[in-house]
């Protein structure tokens, strides 16, 4: 993106808020694509990742030029002191498709609601620009999991054979009384949240193996047992229907008990991919109309979120969580 004239105004809070978080998002993505690709055999999987790592790495020049501009200090991120390149594979070739699909829909989601509320031109289109190229990334991340047999698509039912109206309140019902079948939106959000947490199942497996601190070791772990219920609960929603859903990904994970990264990097994206599920499974709740389906998004909302705040409790005791840019305490410079 080119600008033919510098800009004048200030940054906004909307502005210095998303960048600085996409800025220390896509350092992290460095740092864990660099890693993949020390240990690729598929030909075809390795020219994705590529693709993935110099996106990764455009957007974060480009901030950096915005803030340079600005005389915005640069955020520590992440560097070269959380990933260890010669580490041994954690996971298989195809896992890597698998976290790809699941951190560009992150992507797309932080790009998709920030453009809206950009005000100074060039950081539109800066976001315009990263969400179309991310979704050109997911589009070819999915068509490559298709064409290697490793995508489930979401169950198909039947093509309706006339318009119809919802004619009675139980329409409603999911706990008590006649329930009705699920339909085509809330079938296809437990898919996706499904989809969504076995890779991020796997993703805690690989990380709790490693793991040097026995605190972080346990968030881990717990947070892979709370994520099995959470696949548990949506997939029997999808089975009572007598519909598939994804498989687990527990597999694709190596036996390898040496970390390629460090733990601030594991437990910052954790928290970071645990706090988009807050937003998928308030995707999920808005969409369905049965109860029992509101009830459990709810639940899983309640979960995250107290396991988000424990999360960065550890972080910020182990001096590890980066200060966004915050507004002005007055009340700090009245008692001064």
């Amino acid at each position: 993106m080119e600008t033919s004239q510098p800009y004048t105004e200030k940054l906004t809070s909307a502005e210095m808020g998303k960048l600085w978080a996409t800025y220390v998002g896509n350092t992290l993505a460095i740092c864990v694509l660099r890693y993949y690709l020390q240990h690729i055999n598929d030909e075809d999987i390795k020219k994705v990742v590529g693709k993935a790592l110099n996106l990764s790495e455009s957007l974060v020049e480009k901030i950096k030029e915005i803030f340079s501009k600005e005389n915005f200090p640069i955020p520590m991120g992440f560097t070269d002191d959380d990933v260890n390149l010669d580490a041994p594979r954690l996971f298989s070739d195809e896992f890597y498709l698998h976290y790809l699909n699941y951190t560009s829909k992150a992507g797309m989601s932080i790009y998709s609601i920030a453009i809206p509320i950009m005000t100074r031109g060039d950081i539109r289109d800066f976001y315009i620009n990263s969400l179309t190229s991310t979704v050109r990334l997911i589009t070819e991340v999915n068509e490559l999991l298709m064409a290697k047999g490793f995508y489930v698509k979401p169950p198909q039912i039947p093509t309706p054979d006339k318009v119809d109206f919802i004619k009675k309140q139980n329409y409603l019902n999911g706990f008590l009384g006649d329930i009705r079948p699920l339909h085509a939106l809330e079938i296809a959000h437990l898919h996706d949240n499904i989809e969504n947490n076995v890779t991020s199942k796997a993703l805690l497996i690989g990380f709790s193996q490693v793991a040097k601190n026995e605190t972080i070791r346990e968030f881990f772990i717990r947070g892979k047992e709370m994520t099995n219920k959470h696949i548990e609960s949506s997939a029997q929603q999808l089975h009572k229907e007598n519909l598939p859903s994804p498989p687990l990904l527990d597999h694709l994970v190596s036996d390898s008990t040496f970390s390629p990264f460090s733990d601030k990097l594991m437990l910052a994206h954790k928290i970071e991919m645990f706090s988009m599920k807050i937003r998928t499974a308030g995707n999920g709740a808005s969409l369905s109309g049965r109860r029992d389906l509101s009830g459990m998004y709810a639940k899983f909302i309640a979960d995250i979120g107290l396991y988000v705040q424990d999360g960065a409790k550890i972080m910020i005791d182990q001096g590890w969580m980066e200060q966004p840019p915050k507004a002005i305490d007055r009340d700090d410079l009245a008692s001064k």
